[in-house]
């Protein structure tokens, strides 16, 4: 098992977001995003998979929740998280059924309560959060329950990879191996799965 994420490293992540959500800041958007789509392409086209099957409103749901989960684990880190691949994230899909299986009446619980408690020991301060998080987006009608329903389960699948990654049980590459598909030319699809070219989508600032 990794070291949980810590309380404190959740929260700052948390009201880094916020500042930037508040202050509008394009650029450092940008950045963020930019430096998402090099050190964790895999990352990006799983929660964007979810744009394909569910549409615009339900992907962008999962691409944030997924690059929260991120920045929560990055940043208690000194250096760089290794790269999640997509053999970890198919791994993690698995471990993830698996575990919410076990779980009785899963689909009578409210949306934020649909975890399996061996995952939320893994990392109980993320787990706390994202219930958190997904209640108060439902509540204040930020998000759909049909959405939250949705996006809880890959949201889920990536903390369950960083976690493994982290730990030694299913290990990530080290950064700055070079992967073929995280170099995206100017005129190509965006990663993020916007549908937009990538040079008019996260390579604009690039």
């Amino acid at each position: 098992m990794a070291t949980p994420v810590s309380t404190d490293d959740v929260e700052r992540t948390i009201a880094a977001f916020t500042r930037l959500d508040q202050r509008g800041d394009k650029k450092a958007m940008n950045k963020l995003a930019q430096r998402l789509q090099k050190e964790q392409p895999f990352l990006l086209q799983h929660a964007a998979a979810v744009r394909t099957e569910h549409g615009d409103a339900v992907g962008e749901a999962a691409v944030f929740y997924a690059t929260l989960i991120w920045a929560m684990f990055d940043r208690g880190r000194d250096g760089t998280l290794p790269r999640i691949t997509g053999q970890n994230l198919t791994d993690a899909d698995r471990v993830v059924t698996e575990a919410l299986g076990t779980v009785a009446g899963l689909a009578d619980k409210p949306v934020h309560e649909r975890v399996a408690p061996q995952l939320v020991e893994c990392q109980p301060n993320i787990y706390g959060k994202l219930a958190e998080l997904l209640a108060e987006d439902v509540k204040e009608a930020a998000m759909t329950a049909e959405t939250a329903a949705t996006i809880i389960k890959p949201t889920q699948v990536v903390i369950e990879a960083f976690d493994a990654a982290l730990s030694g049980r299913r290990p990530g590459e080290r950064q700055g191996t070079i992967v073929n598909d995280s170099k995206v030319g100017r005129n190509e699809p965006c990663p993020c799965g916007s549908g937009k070219k990538y040079k008019k989508c996260h390579g604009e600032a690039a």
